[in-house]
């Protein structure tokens, strides 16, 4: 009766095939003009420029805050990090429990779990070093890559052999890699590459199997450091500035990178079957007096709340049901990522938990003409920065420990956020102001030590 049972909750589990395969690529401090589809010219994107064109680019897309490890917690949950305390990167600490997802967020893997999906993460983690934070503890069913928020690119500089030698900060960043539990030595290659060999592998694996997959192929590159090898290095030798070079061949890796994996899945002929997202995690740094990446029309870059910090490259593909060719302009968001495939496999968010994103596939397909968001919101807590969007108007405050006042913006015609319009129209930006403090009231301070309080402030 048993053997039975089990064998009829296999068959279920199988069957239950509702929505797409799921490949969300995401680049670490890409600026929303480094790409070909955002009008970049030295730095040829021809494999991320094909999949705006083989689907939308979406043009006034943006993440839930312009650092790494909050604007990935949002992503992954499809809820404003700051409900749940996840306000600045968490500190890399492997004794340490609290610093990490909460357990009582459910990530992208452990929804998709619910309807068989098979989920891997390759890449940068971010999310917690503590063991219970491991992406085989959340969801996933397959780890390659990383657990802190950086790496170096070259495995000759691996040589520790985990968090637990590590002395002193970026220490991190030269451990040896993961795959799934095990600690592995890499004796040769380039980091960006060597990822994308452990995504092409995961889709060869499972585009044969009868059920869904969920691959979150989350590059390093172009983060820091800057480092690049000989292959890409010999194609910018146009571009003279030295950071620019390597950050533009960095980026020419990761290009390479999404080429193999979008030609894997026209191999396998499951491209109408896969939605594809592609997007940075904030804006690219501007320090410095030569800033290497750029944000094009937008003022500032990461770490600000202006449109240079949280506007990003986002690309979505679905051959077949969203028409290609397409510039979305109406403000989207990382969050509505899990909302869209949550939606399409037909699941509801738990009542105490709901998703702040929604579906954007029927806005991609024409079925819906408004905004897909009313409000787009932001907090900055290390600052006491804040930001609203609605409709073509925000209200900003970048940094409140300075006892700065908030300014408004018109979008529509003032994209680099210039011009202050809070004088000329005081209701407009008061009511503004209103709403942001109303949505404050839901959120939690952070719950962590962070990153800068462990290791800059000793």
């Amino acid at each position: 009766m048993n053997k039975t049972f089990i064998f009829l909750y296999l068959i279920l589990m199988n069957s239950i095939i509702a929505g797409p395969n799921l490949i969300i690529i995401l680049t670490d401090d890409q600026g929303y003009q480094d790409v070909g589809f955002n009008g970049c010219k030295d730095i040829p994107t021809p494999h991320l420029d094909s999949i705006a064109q083989n689907g939308v680019n979406c043009i006034d897309a943006h993440v839930s805050y312009p650092v790494c490890g909050p604007s990935r917690a949002g992503l992954l949950t499809g809820r404003y990090q700051d409900r749940f305390g996840f306000t600045t990167n968490p500190t890399v600490n492997p004794e340490n429990p609290i610093a990490g997802l909460p357990l009582e967020e459910k990530n992208i893997a452990e929804v998709l779990k619910e309807v068989g999906y098979s989920s891997s993460i390759i890449g940068k983690w971010h999310m917690g070093t503590h063991p219970i934070h491991h992406p085989l503890n959340r969801g996933f069913d397959h780890f390659f890559g990383f657990l802190s928020g950086g790496h170096d690119y070259f495995p000759a500089k691996y040589n520790l052999k985990d968090l637990s030698e590590v002395k002193r900060i970026w220490d991190w960043y030269r451990t040896h890699l993961i795959r799934d539990r095990e600690r592995i030595q890499v004796s040769e290659g380039y980091l960006t590459d060597i990822l994308t060999d452990a995504a092409v592998d995961f889709i060869d694996k499972k585009a044969s199997e009868k059920k869904p997959f969920m691959l979150y192929l989350s590059y390093n590159a172009p983060h820091t450091p800057l480092q690049a090898s000989e292959k890409y290095l010999k194609r910018f030798t146009h571009i003279k500035d030295s950071k620019r070079r390597t950050y533009a061949a960095m980026v020419s890796a990761v290009d390479d990178g999404v080429g193999r994996v979008m030609a894997r899945l026209k191999k396998h002929k499951i491209e109408e079957d896969t939605l594809v997202f592609f997007l940075s995690d904030n804006g690219g740094p501007l320090k410095g007096p030569m800033p290497f990446t750029d944000n094009g029309p937008f003022s500032k870059g990461k770490g600000s709340l202006h449109e240079g910090g949280t506007r990003v490259p986002f690309a979505v593909q679905w051959k077949g049901t969203i028409p290609s060719g397409q510039i979305y302009k109406k403000p989207m968001s990382s969050l509505d990522i899990l909302a869209t495939i949550t939606a399409l496999n037909k699941l509801k968010p738990h009542p105490k938990r709901p998703l702040d994103g929604v579906n954007i596939i029927p806005y991609l397909t024409g079925q819906k003409s408004s905004n897909p968001h009313d409000k787009l919101f932001w907090r900055k807590l290390t600052t006491q920065g804040f930001s609203l969007r609605q409709g073509n108007y925000k209200i900003l405050l970048d940094n409140g420990r300075r006892g700065d006042s908030y300014q408004l913006y018109d979008l529509s015609k003032d994209p680099g956020e210039q011009q202050d319009l809070k004088n000329k129209k005081p209701e407009l930006a008061k009511g503004m102001f209103e709403e942001w403090k109303k949505w404050e009231k839901e959120l939690k301070n952070c719950i962590f030590p962070t990153l800068e309080e462990v290791w800059w402030d000793k």
